[in-house]
């Protein structure tokens, strides 16, 4: 029986540290996708204010 209320903390702690770090992989994650998001967005604004700045030197 103490053996069990031994264990209780111990396993409470344990999984306290695993939400923990697969929060925070769960947050790089998410972030690293957001860049790329970013990037490519701005990609392709990069893209529509060339075509509109071609657009306006040959009127």
């Amino acid at each position: 029986m103490n053996v069990i209320f031994a264990l209780i903390p111990i396993f409470l702690i344990l999984l306290g540290v695993i939400s923990f770090s697969l929060l925070i992989r769960r947050l790089i994650i998410n972030s690293s996708l957001r860049n790329i998001h970013s990037k490519e967005i701005e990609t392709k604004l990069d893209k529509i204010i060339y075509l509109l700045e071609k657009d306006r030197s040959n009127s």
